[in-house]
């Protein structure tokens, strides 16, 4: 995260590094607000200031770079900015929070606040479904595609509204605890349906991601008994398509997002840890860190692998996922995490 030029000097990071092509995806927002919460997670868990250096240069870009201050909205991508994307802006307010809450500076509290208000306004009506993307400069939601789970309201959007938690718990306001609600609501209806949702059994473990992301974002209400259901029914089915699907193609944020789940609900108390299967996702999940000479992929992890092949994306978000599950493993379990370090 630090040594490989993913991020580079204005702190904005990339999309991933091919390594195949030896060279650097586009920066992405979504991605600099990951990695914004990664980097304030390795600090909490090291000390060392590069780490929070690195998540004060993406907060930064975020807050100062990445916003448009006249649309007031965070677009999807800078060149050109022609959509903005619900899930993105919800990552980047968490990513922005983490760093307030590491460095103190309220610029970044401000910044997630604006985003936050922007992410109520245009893409979540009182009475309406929460538009996944907006075309712009209009927003005006975009079309979408019921074979993209990415362009259609889904449960997912759950862990980006967890956003709205978030600023209710920084700001004591409210306001932003009742959009997180709705959200909530909407996604214990419609959850049953999302999987397997493709008849092709490598699109269905693409489609276990966002559905991790849902449990996750039950996360907060866990001591709601219908969360604690959703997530207790939810862990056994994600790994079952997941050990089904993984000889064909398996993606490593898929086995880190497991094992997360799985310590965080034993540690609500809400779903005994099966500590077979967390040993098992756990060292799965290490098989995909990265060993090289050069110091672009080294300490990464890859995506994904197809049969015995690895996929050649050395991918900033799979290495901020697997390294917090691993460190929570090793850990016993995160005893010291708070849901606010969640990346």
């Amino acid at each position: 995260m630090l040594q490989s030029g993913i991020q580079e000097s204005n702190g904005g990071v990339a999309r991933y590094y091919r390594a195949d092509l030896q060279r650097n995806h586009a920066v992405s927002i979504e991605i600099t607000g990951y990695a914004a919460s990664a980097f304030a997670y390795l600090h909490a868990l090291t000390g060392e200031q590069a780490y929070l250096a690195a998540a004060v240069r993406s907060a930064r870009f975020l807050a100062r770079t990445a916003w448009d201050p006249g649309g007031r909205i965070l677009p999807f991508e800078l060149d050109p900015p022609a959509y903005s994307y619900f899930f993105d802006c919800g990552i980047v307010v968490r990513g922005l929070l983490a760093v307030w809450r590491a460095a103190r500076d309220g610029e970044f509290l401000e910044a997630a606040v604006r985003i936050g208000e922007s992410m109520a306004l245009h893409f979540a009506p009182v009475n309406g479904e929460i538009h996944p993307i907006l075309q712009l400069p209009g927003k005006t939601p975009a079309l979408r595609d019921a074979l993209r789970w990415s362009t259609c309201p889904g449960c997912y959007q759950l862990k980006s509204a967890m956003a709205w938690w978030d600023l209710a718990e920084a700001t004591r306001e409210f306001r932003f605890r009742e959009p997180y609600e709705r959200a909530l609501e909407s996604a214990l209806a419609t959850y049953g349906g999302f999987l397997p949702g493709q008849p092709d059994p490598l699109k269905v473990m693409d489609r276990l991601h966002p559905f991790l992301y849902f449990l996750e974002g039950l996360l907060p209400r866990a001591a709601d008994k219908r969360c604690a259901t959703a997530i207790c029914g939810g862990i056994p089915r994600a790994a079952a398509f997941l050990r089904e699907i993984a000889p064909r193609f398996v993606r490593s944020d898929v086995y880190a997002q497991l094992l997360r789940i799985r310590l965080l609900a034993d540690r609500a108390g809400i779903a005994p840890l099966d500590r077979d299967a967390a040993e098992y996702e756990a060292g799965q999940a290490a098989r995909f860190q990265a060993v090289s000479a050069d110091p672009r992929v080294h300490g990464g992890f890859y995506f994904g692998r197809k049969g015995e092949d690895w996929l050649p994306y050395v991918n900033p978000v799979s290495t901020a996922f697997c390294l917090q599950a691993l460190a929570m493993w090793g850990h016993g379990g995160g005893t010291a995490f708070s849901l606010s370090d969640l990346v």
